[in-house]
């Protein structure tokens, strides 16, 4: 990746440690945030550093939550 282009799941890992931070580091109450970023890394694991250390096999929320998540925001809101 070039240093000029931006890594594309860096909100992400912003969001999870925002979010860990404000539910004093309990993983659990993060899971929607966690599997957002499971998400983009599936799709840019080979572009983005953030992804390191991401087990892509492992989905954090149920198979029936996961579907309302399945499909990432759109990057202009992030």
């Amino acid at each position: 990746m070039s240093k000029a282009r931006k890594d594309p799941c860096k909100p992400y890992a912003c969001r999870i440690q925002a979010c860990l931070t404000e539910n004093n580091f309990q993983e659990d109450k993060c899971v929607e945030v966690l599997e957002q970023m499971r998400i983009c890394c599936l799709k840019w694991h080979k572009e983005s550093i953030c992804c390191s250390g991401i087990d892509l096999e492992k989905p954090f929320l149920k198979k029936a939550d996961s579907d309302k998540t399945a499909k990432l925001p759109n990057s202009s809101s992030i």
